[in-house]
This record gives structure tokens, C-alpha cells and sequence, in this order.
């Protein structure tokens, strides 16, 4: 088996594809070395809008009031930051200006059995290194990023990580659990009468999605991102259960907490991994 394969999704966006044996997964390189179509044993996991996987060309983040976000919002890993998250405040639009931000591929291939690729997504006053890994045969994935301030002055340094599940993993009965407690469900999918909704969780190092095709188990340095975040949209067509660990804790509105201050040239990791089960 070789490295990841370059393939061009919708409308010609570059892309990877994973194919590690049960999992299957593609990153976007046109959007952020995120994720976008995800599915373990054949069963789609990751949500897809409507809209599919447009290209970024003329996305602009600052329209609808800020909320630009919302027009290529689609895939299993949308990751937020880097200088702002959560919604719009202060010229910030929502989740930041990372979104969707082209990336620069470095390296892909196959290694000692692992799968991976790297790339950079530069924006002002930042840089993200990233790497994703799957071995094959394996379970899992993971996402090792490192952020950078590029800038001449200290800055606040804002990440999220919104992993974004549907249909039809995302089924009746789905219960999310951080340990042994209940935060979500059983739910109903759909379900008209649930207003989409947010809820934040403090000292948070993982999360345990349960529905009834298996388990899906998200995993993260409670350092780094000492904050969960939990979102759905169960009320409208397709249903969605966002999984959000992240740098800040969410105040009324959808606002932000305070942000770590990063000094110049100096950086921050983020490790995640996501293992599925059953």
C-alpha cells in the first residue's frame, strides 16, 4: 500500500485520501489540512452540508454579519483559531480566520506502516504546522499541531477543534459521555422540538461518543485545551453533534474566555486523537 493519495474534490478542491483499511478519510489541502468525508468499516461518520466541499476561492469569513463560516462549514474537522473562536466580536468573524485558509502541503506518504501528511497554514501573525497520522490497520487518526507567533508582539492564541458527526452514525440513542458522566442524550435524530445549543465542560481530556453503530473516543492534552465544548443542530436537515475541545471556556452569547498569551516566536502544541470502536 502506498501514502495517502492526491485526489480533487467538488470544485476542484486538492485533497488526500487516506485509506488505512477500516478507516477511510480524506484532508482538505485547499481547506486548512482539515478533514472533510470520514468513514469506519464502510459507515459515514463525519457530518456533509448540503453545500458539499467548495473550493475556498472568493470565501469571504467576514460576510453575513461575520458568519461567512457557515457557507463552507462541512466534514468531520473544522478546526477554529487562530486568533480568535466562538462567534463574532471585535472584527473577528466566526471561529477565526482560519477556517478554510488554504494550506501549503510539506510531505505525504507511508512510513513503518503509518500514513501521514504535513503542511503549514500561515495567516497573520501565525503559523500552523500540521501533521496527521493513521496507521494501517489501525483504529485511530491523530492531529499533532504546532502554532506559531510570528508576530513582533505577544498575542493571544485561540484554537478549536470542531469535529462534527452525522448521519447515520449519528442515530437515535446517541449518548455522549466525558468518563462515567452523562453530558448528552440519548438522543433523538432527528428531533424538530431541540433548538440547536451549546454546552461547555471545564477540565475536559476526553469524550466518548456512543451510538449504536460503536464508539468513537476523542482524546486531547487537558493542558493545552483544557476546555469541551459540545454543539448539536438536531432541529433541522442534516442533523449534527459537534465534539469541540478547546483553548477557552464559553461565556453567555457564544462569547470566549481569556485566551493563553503566546510571546513572539514562541509556540504551542496540540495533540488530539480520535479511535474508533465497534
Amino acid at each position: 500500500m502506498t501514502g495517502p493519495k492526491r485526489i480533487v474534490m467538488g470544485e476542484g478542491v486538492r485533497a488526500l485520501a487516506f485509506a488505512a483499511g477500516a478507516l477511510d478519510f480524506t484532508v482538505l489541502i485547499d481547506r486548512s489540512l482539515d478533514i472533510g468525508p470520514l468513514s469506519w468499516r464502510g459507515t459515514k461518520v463525519g457530518w456533509e452540508s448540503p453545500a458539499g466541499f467548495r473550493h475556498p476561492a472568493g470565501h469571504d469569513p467576514h460576510a453575513d454579519e461575520g458568519r461567512g463560516f457557515n457557507r463552507l462549514f462541512s466534514g468531520f474537522l473544522v478546526t477554529g483559531g487562530l486568533e480568535h473562536i466562538r462567534q463574532p466580536k471585535d472584527g473577528h468573524p466566526l471561529h477565526g480566520s482560519l477556517p478554510f485558509t488554504p494550506a501549503t502541503l510539506m510531505a505525504s506518504g507511508k512510513a513503518d506502516g503509518v500514513l501521514f501528511c504535513e503542511g503549514e497554514v500561515s495567516q497573520p501573525g501565525f503559523r500552523l504546522k500540521r501533521r496527521i497520522e493513521a496507521r494501517v490497520g489501525g483504529s485511530s487518526l491523530t492531529i499533532d499541531d504546532m502554532v506559531e507567533n510570528r508576530a513582533a508582539t505577544p498575542h493571544r492564541q485561540a484554537s478549536l477543534y470542531h469535529f462534527n458527526i452525522g448521519r447515520p452514525t449519528l442515530a437515535d440513542g446517541t449518548v455522549v459521555r466525558q468518563g462515567a458522566e452523562r453530558c448528552l442524550g440519548p438522543l433523538r435524530v432527528p428531533d424538530p422540538s431541540m433548538p440547536s445549543e451549546s454546552a461547555g465542560f471545564l477540565g475536559a481530556a476526553s469524550c466518548t461518543v456512543e451510538t449504536p453503530r460503536g464508539r468513537i473516543v476523542f482524546t486531547w492534552d487537558e493542558a493545552m485545551l483544557p476546555h469541551l465544548q459540545l454543539w448539536h443542530r438536531l432541529n433541522a436537515d442534516p442533523p449534527v453533534l459537534s465534539i469541540e475541545p478547546c483553548t477557552s471556556a464559553r461565556l453567555p452569547g457564544g462569547l470566549s474566555g481569556e485566551e493563553p498569551v503566546l510571546a513572539p516566536g514562541a509556540t504551542r502544541r496540540y495533540r488530539l486523537q480520535v479511535s474508533f470502536e465497534g
